[in-house]
């Protein structure tokens, strides 16, 4: 999963004009110095390559990336630009570290809005420090948030003049499968956008990620890299499938409380207090059924490394289990809701990309609620 900083990159665009309030000018000021400084530090893949001072590990691993790209061109029908054609090194471990915010007894994200990209339920910044300064903010008036690093972001095509988006180290030295998958997700993202639809976007880049990489890991890659994937990739469905039911199991709840909210207040705080103990036993739940889970994994042969973007160590998602609440919840959901259907779409237009990426972007000219309904019920799409 890569969720895209798109609304740092664009915020370029509002800089000058002060669109949305000058009281966001330094937001703004932060988003254009820090995607130009990543540009600058960009140069051509070919540069690096005959750099006698790269290291070969590096060489290796950019002559794969631009393997992955052409694959992207020739199989996938994704756009032959000039994104992932540079590599830059950041220095640091992300590309942005994204801000997410939810209230108490809810997982409907906070939104911020931006010129393009439109209202989204996160905010990039690109100095770590400036994130937990926002998150303390929004802590203050109430809400749970959550912080987390993002390797890689899409500024839709819009940058290609300037070079596209790079290449970085916070993602190079990912296994063959997720760097596929990962170009595959950014790239989807210059095909189809649907202004202030996250859940929209997110959902047909990874079915083209998912659908790219069960096709390059097939017909590219070697016996090794399938088994690497295979073995990352089912830990990582069995960890979504065990969020995505800790989310529902908290969704429940929730609807319960703010039913008791119409009632009478003195009712709704007994009725706050149950909810909160509620909350409690199915986090409490969700990290001991966590645990289980990776005892399991700590038990099959094989490396136990996890390079996802919920869980960027050797240990797995501890991290973001262990800060797990309904903000890192509430993002979670954007990545797979409409999945199942953009896979059955994609079928119905015979496996042929042209023809699948004209019917999403039909569905893209669509009101949202319409868009959504005819994914959430694929056999009855026209």
């Amino acid at each position: 999963m890569a969720i895209t900083g798109l609304s740092t990159a664009l915020a370029a665009a509002a800089a000058a004009l002060c669109l949305g309030g000058c009281a966001n000018l330094g937001y703004y000021w932060q988003s254009v110095s820090g995607h130009m400084q990543m540009l600058n530090a960009a140069r051509p893949v070919d540069d690096w390559l005959g750099d006698s001072q790269t290291p070969q590990a590096l060489k290796t691993r950019l002559a794969l990336s631009q393997r992955i790209r052409s694959f992207a061109v020739a199989e996938l029908k994704l756009p032959d630009n000039a994104s992932y054609r540079r590599y830059a090194d950041l220095h640091r471990s992300a590309a942005v570290w994204n801000v997410v915010a939810a209230p108490e007894f809810s997982l409907t994200l906070k939104t911020w809005c931006f010129p393009v990209a439109g209202c989204v339920g996160y905010r990039g910044y690109f100095s770590e420090a400036e994130a937990r300064l926002e998150a303390d903010r929004l802590n203050a008036e109430g809400l749970e948030t959550s912080v987390y690093p993002v390797p890689a972001y899409s500024t839709l095509g819009l940058m290609n003049w300037a070079g596209g988006d790079p290449l970085l180290n916070t993602f190079i030295r990912y296994p063959e499968g997720e760097l596929a998958r990962l170009i595959f997700h950014e790239l989807a993202h210059q095909v189809v956008y649907a202004q202030g639809d996250t859940v929209f976007n997110e959902s047909f880049a990874t079915a083209v990620e998912r659908l790219g990489s069960q096709r390059w890991l097939a017909t590219q890659a070697g016996d090794a890299a399938r088994q690497e994937y295979a073995r990352f990739d089912g830990r990582r469905r069995q960890f979504r499938a065990l969020a995505l039911a800790t989310r529902r199991d908290l969704e429940r709840i929730y609807a319960q409380n703010e039913a008791a909210a119409q009632e009478e207040q003195a009712q709704s705080a007994i009725k706050n207090i149950a909810t909160e103990k509620a909350k409690a036993r199915i986090m409490e739940r969700f990290r001991r059924d966590y645990a289980q889970l990776k005892a399991g994994w700590a038990s099959q042969p094989g490396p136990a490394s996890n390079s996802s973007s919920i869980g960027n160590t050797v240990t797995g998602y501890d991290s973001w289990v262990a800060r797990a609440n309904n903000a890192s919840l509430g993002a979670l959901a954007a990545y797979d809701e409409l999945v199942p259907g953009f896979e059955a779409l994609f079928e119905r237009e015979g496996r042929n990309w042209p023809r699948f990426y004209d019917a999403v972007k039909k569905l893209a000219d669509r009101p949202k609620n319409e868009r959504h309904q005819a994914l959430s019920t694929p056999s009855t799409h026209q």
